[in-house]
């Protein structure tokens, strides 16, 4: 991790104000601005523990962090520790210690012993900007809390970096979720994980959420999240572009648009728009594109030289070959509609899915947006399927949506990911 110190600035600031302020430093404003208030509750924080108090985080003190982003401590039993005290000491649960150690004896604990500890916060942040290395970090963190997660690698972006999928019950009826096939719709990536979050937990402490049974659709059902489709694209568009980066010049010699990268990128790191590079109707996308003028990699709406040319909807595609889906959903952003039809592959059943979760959510629901789509994910799975597939525009205003947008976002989705599952 970058060091941080006063006058820095981005996400990772963002990071480390969200941070201190749960577990208790005024850090201000989570403004990603690293001024006067933030420096002095890093200082409070290395205070504390015994860390040099220079209001630097540097190595030492993200070390520190981490155990907090993580959200659990590595311990070694002790003489005389009980998992009791353990749980009040870390101001968490015993139940979170037990789920955290299935193979621990709670009555038989063994001196030099080492168990995770969860402490007593939440993993998953849902005020910052969210980019790949902190989602990397709260899946660490959630696979170490509830090891009964599966959690796996579906392939590679073109910079290498991991597309995960985490998947959620062990039932033979399998569902698919996922977020950010466009850079600037990352806010959909927190939305999921926020949702593995609450499941797991509802899982692991015997409780339901909104009235559903979450044991029930563990058991009935799989559901697999792959959270951010395009990890590259995310990063350009919350991190920016380094001069090191093998895409640097490329990069802003296509962004012709008079404006930031950080208001106008959708597609991956190449100049493609992963939305419009699956193999539904690709070549009459590409006659609209060229009729539009677009020819060649872009910050949006260029589908790409050949249907699944890049490695982020190849893998999602293979993915989803690999699967026996009864239903898929592709979260974006924005205008609060799901669209559910794909020149009339639907099944019949595809509309009345919609309206339930129109009725969850409050959100319309269209056949497709007014003007002609083709080569979308859910356009594809219905074409090759024939099963429900759906595109869910969250939110309203303007792309990239404020992460302020995030808990509102949430609240209307959560009951249609518990739903699909039961469909």
């Amino acid at each position: 991790m970058e060091t941080l110190r006063l006058g820095s600035s981005g996400p990772y600031v963002k990071l480390i104000q969200s941070l201190l302020n749960r577990i208790g430093y005024n850090a201000g404003p989570v403004d990603g601005i690293f001024g006067n208030s933030t420096r002095r509750a890093v200082i409070s924080f290395q205070t504390n523990n015994d860390l040099v108090p220079d209001g630097v985080v540097g190595p030492a003190t993200w070390d520190y962090f981490m155990r907090f982003l993580r959200g659990y401590d590595v311990y070694t039993i002790r003489p005389g520790d009980t998992m009791y005290n353990l749980a009040r000491r870390y101001y968490t649960t015993l139940n979170a210690i037990l789920t955290a150690n299935p193979g621990v004896n709670p009555n038989n604990l063994i001196v030099g012993q080492t168990i995770i500890i969860p402490y007593g916060i939440q993993v998953v942040f849902t005020d910052i900007d969210y980019t790949y290395t902190i989602m990397e970090i709260d899946i660490q963190g959630l696979k170490a809390r509830y090891p009964f997660l599966e959690v796996g690698v579906a392939g590679k972006s073109v910079l290498g970096k991991n597309l995960y999928y985490i998947r959620l019950g062990r039932g033979p009826n399998e569902v698919f979720y996922n977020g950010s096939h466009h850079a600037l719709e990352w806010i959909t990536s927190p939305l999921l994980m926020k949702f593995i979050e609450n499941f797991s937990n509802a899982y692991a402490s015997g409780t339901n959420i909104r009235g559903y049974n979450v044991q029930d659709i563990w058991n009935r059902s799989s559901i697999y999240i792959i959270p951010m489709v395009n990890p590259d694209g995310v990063d350009l568009v919350l991190e920016g572009i380094s001069p090191g980066n093998p895409y640097y010049e490329f990069v802003n010699r296509i962004n012709t648009t008079g404006l930031p990268i950080s208001r106008v990128w959708k597609a991956n790191i190449r100049g493609v728009d992963l939305n419009l590079n699956y193999p539904a109707e690709w070549e009459r996308e590409r006659q609209d594109e060229i009729a539009l003028g677009i020819t060649g990699p872009a910050p949006a709406n260029y589908g790409g030289p050949a249907p699944l040319s890049e490695p982020e909807s190849m893998a999602v595609a293979d993915f989803t070959r690999q699967h026996n889906f009864r239903l898929v959903i592709a979260y974006h952003t924005q205008g609060r509609v799901i669209y559910w039809q794909f020149m009339n592959y639907a099944p019949p059943e595809g509309l009345a899915i919609a309206r339930i979760f129109s009725d969850l959510s409050g959100y319309a629901y269209s056949e497709g947006p007014s003007e002609a789509s083709y080569a979308g994910y859910k356009d594809w799975f219905l074409q090759e399927y024939r099963r429900p597939g759906y595109t869910i525009e969250v939110g309203l205003g303007v792309n990239p949506l404020p992460i302020s947008q995030l808990p509102g976002i949430y609240a209307e989705n959560e009951a249609i990911m518990l739903q699909a599952a039961l469909l």
